[in-house]
C-alpha cells in the first residue's frame, strides 16, 4: 500500500503546505492530491507543487469535469506530464448538481456517462493514432448542430502524450463505481470503512467484468482523516464536522450522494438525522448527530498508540489488495512520520 496526502481545496485564502509536502516527501509518501470546488482550483496548485519537488508524484482529487472539455483536461495532463518527467497523476469527478448547475452554469446531465465518454477521449489524445473523432451522447468531436459554423475538424493533438498517466475517477454510487472499474485506472471512494470493503466490492466487481481487469491492476485511493491528540473527542469534532457538511449539506434531500452512501455502510438512520438538521439550519446538531463510531472506522484519530492500533487495519486492507493509495488529510508535522512508521 502506498500513502498519498490529500491537501484539498482552500478555504478564504489559498496556502500550499510546501515543507509539510517536502517532508512527505522525503518520508516516502507516495503523492500529494489538490482539489476544488468552487474556490481555487486543482490545476494551479499541482503545477506549483510540482515545481518545488522532485520525486513525489502529483494528482487531482478532483478535476470537475462539467468545469472543462476532455480535450482541455487532456491538454492539461499532457503538459504536466512533461513538464514534471512522468509526475502527474489525472483525478476527475463529476462534481454535484447545486456546484455544476450553480457554479459553472452547465447542465448536470448524466454523470457515469459523462466520466466513460470523457476518459475515452482523454485516452483518444494520449494516444495519437489519429486526428480525433467522437459521437457520443455528451460529447461530440467535431461538434455539430444550432450555433456551429460547420468547420469544425478532427485534430491530432500536437503535444506528444503518454498513454500511461492514471486516470482515477472519484466515485461512491453503485453506477458511478462500477463504471470506474470498467473505464479507469482507480477510484476515490472518499472515505471507507476497511471492514466493510464489500459495501464497494460488488460494484467494482460488475466494472471489471465488463472491462476483464481486476484489483489487481486497480487503484482504490479513500482519503483518511488524521487528528492526534491525547482530548479523543476534541479529535472527533473536526471529522464530524466534514461528515455533517458532507452526509448533510452536499445536496437536496433525496439527492446527496453521500447520504446514500452512509446509508450503504450501515449508518441510515444517523444520516438522515444529519441531513434533516443540516438543511433546517442545525450544523450544530448535525454535527453532535454524527456518530463516535463513524468517525472512529473512517479516520485515525486520539492519541498517538491508538492512532497506531488503528492503522493496523488499514495496513491489512492494504495487504488484502483492498486499499492501493491510502491519501492522508492530516494538518500536524508530526503525524506523517508516524503514519510512515506504521504503514511503509
Amino acid at each position: 500500500m502506498k500513502l498519498g496526502m490529500m491537501l484539498g481545496y482552500s478555504g478564504k485564502k489559498l496556502t500550499i503546505p510546501m515543507d509539510l509536502i517536502k517532508k512527505a516527501e522525503s518520508l516516502g509518501f507516495d503523492s500529494v492530491w489538490t482539489a476544488e470546488a468552487y474556490g481555487s482550483d486543482a490545476v494551479s496548485p499541482a503545477a506549483w507543487i510540482l515545481a518545488q519537488t522532485t520525486k513525489i508524484k502529483v494528482g487531482t482529487c478532483i478535476m470537475q469535469m462539467p468545469a472543462r472539455t476532455p480535450a482541455m483536461a487532456a491538454m492539461t495532463a499532457n503538459t504536466l506530464d512533461h513538464l514534471s518527467d512522468g509526475r502527474f497523476l489525472v483525478g476527475l469527478g463529476a462534481s454535484g448538481p447545486q456546484v455544476v448547475e450553480g457554479w459553472h452554469g452547465v447542465p448536470y446531465g448524466k454523470p457515469v456517462t459523462r466520466a466513460k465518454e470523457y476518459i475515452q477521449i482523454m485516452r483518444k489524445i494520449f494516444e495519437r493514432d489519429a486526428p480525433v473523432e467522437f459521437d457520443g451522447k455528451m460529447y461530440q468531436m467535431p461538434v455539430k448542430g444550432e450555433g456551429t459554423t460547420g468547420l469544425g475538424k478532427p485534430l491530432k493533438s500536437i503535444l506528444h502524450g503518454n498513454t500511461n498517466i492514471p486516470i482515477y475517477l472519484a466515485s461512491i454510487t453503485p453506477a458511478g463505481l462500477a463504471n470506474s472499474a470498467e473505464v479507469a485506472d482507480g477510484v476515490f471512494p472518499v472515505f471507507m470503512i476497511p471492514e466493510k470493503f464489500d459495501v464497494l466490492k460488488k460494484d467494482l466487481d460488475r466494472g471489471f467484468a465488463k472491462s476483464g481487469r481486476s484489483m489487481d491492476n486497480f487503484d482504490v485511493a479513500p482519503t483518511v482523516g488524521v487528528v492526534m491528540d491525547d482530548n479523543l473527542d476534541g479529535c472527533r469534532y473536526f471529522i464530524k464536522d466534514f461528515l455533517s457538511l458532507y452526509i448533510g449539506g452536499m445536496g437536496a434531500k433525496g439527492k446527496n450522494f453521500y447520504t446514500d452512501y452512509a446509508t450503504r455502510l450501515g449508518y441510515g438512520d444517523a444520516a438522515e438525522k444529519i441531513q434533516d438538521l443540516y438543511l433546517a439550519g442545525k450544523k450544530d446538531e448535525a454535527r453532535n448527530a454524527v456518530p463516535d463510531q463513524l468517525v472512529d472506522e473512517i479516520a485515525l484519530v486520539g492519541p498517538e498508540a491508538r492512532i497506531r492500533e488503528r492503522a493496523q487495519d488499514w495496513k491489512a486492507a492494504g495487504a488484502r489488495g483492498e486499499v492501493g493509495t491510502l491519501l492522508i488529510n492530516a494538518q500536524q508535522p508530526e503525524v506523517l512520520p508516524i503514519l510512515a512508521d506504521a504503514l511503509l
